[in-house]
């Protein structure tokens, strides 16, 4: 069942950034709306996980602002939280002691016990609540990260190609359950992927980034629930195709000019 929005509102302003003389965002202007999934997509190295860490704080931008508007949840203890593509476990820990982690200090025994209880359950993890990361596999791994993220009760969920590692049956597998987790939550996410399958089937709100540096080239919008989308959709595979086809453009152009080769 779908929680109520629970959701900051993200506003992203003006945002540009470079990493010394390479130019890498150029006046970005966004807003991530609450309970709604954005998912940022582009040509490679086009700043999508810089404006993701921007807009979570991890980075500060050279101009612009990230405002966050809405109250915070009393149950919330992280308005933002990221899951990365790289699991993030601790090994000497068990899967209930990785998602216990980002509790300590916050919860008292008895409720931290209860907390963690329920995201395992959530993410079909209370059978494996002992086990230790060796002993699970990769997509099992990465829903463990995502179960220690939403046992904050983020207000925004922040997502780096959480599944690129994953191999490709897992990654279909693992998207369903993400679409449900995220539903389930009622959190705003943004969601960074090079994966169009991905978008097309969890983003409300798909931004396609241009080549470097990196500005806002279209916004897409899929005004439908994430529960019934799949796959095989022709409206969803035309997207995804036309995704591709303005990303492939993209791509070729910078291309080019590197070559220096006429169009």
């Amino acid at each position: 069942m779908t929680r109520p929005s629970t959701g900051l509102r993200l506003r992203v302003e003006g945002v540009t950034h470079a990493y010394g003389p390479l130019p890498v965002l150029d006046t970005i202007d966004l807003t991530a709306h609450p309970g709604e999934v954005m998912v940022l997509v582009g040509p490679s190295g086009c700043g999508k996980s810089t404006l993701l860490g921007i807009m979570g704080g991890l980075l500060a931008p050279d101009r612009g602002t990230v405002r966050c508007d809405g109250a915070i949840p009393p149950d919330c203890l992280n308005p933002l939280t990221y899951v990365f593509q790289d699991f993030a476990l601790l090994p000497w820990r068990s899967v209930a002691g990785n998602v216990a982690l980002v509790l300590e200090g916050r919860l008292g025994r008895a409720n931290r016990a209860a907390r963690v209880a329920e995201v395992l359950a959530l993410t079909g993890l209370t059978d494996f609540a002992r086990a230790w990361p060796r002993q699970l596999s990769g997509g099992m791994r990465q829903r463990v990260g995502i179960a220690r993220a939403l046992a904050v009760r983020p207000a925004c969920l922040l997502l780096d190609e959480p599944l690129s590692a994953l191999d490709a049956q897992t990654r279909d597998l693992l998207l369903d359950e993400l679409a449900r987790l995220i539903d389930t939550a009622g959190t705003t996410t943004i969601y960074v992927t090079h994966n169009l399958a991905e978008a097309v089937r969890l983003g409300h709100q798909i931004v396609v980034l241009s080549r470097r540096p990196g500005q806002v080239r279209d916004i897409l919008r899929i005004d439908r629930p994430l529960e019934g989308r799949s796959a095989a959709d022709p409206d969803l595979v035309a997207l995804e195709q036309r995704l591709w086809s303005m990303i492939r453009d993209d791509a070729a152009e910078a291309d080019r000019e590197r070559l220096r080769v006429p169009a």
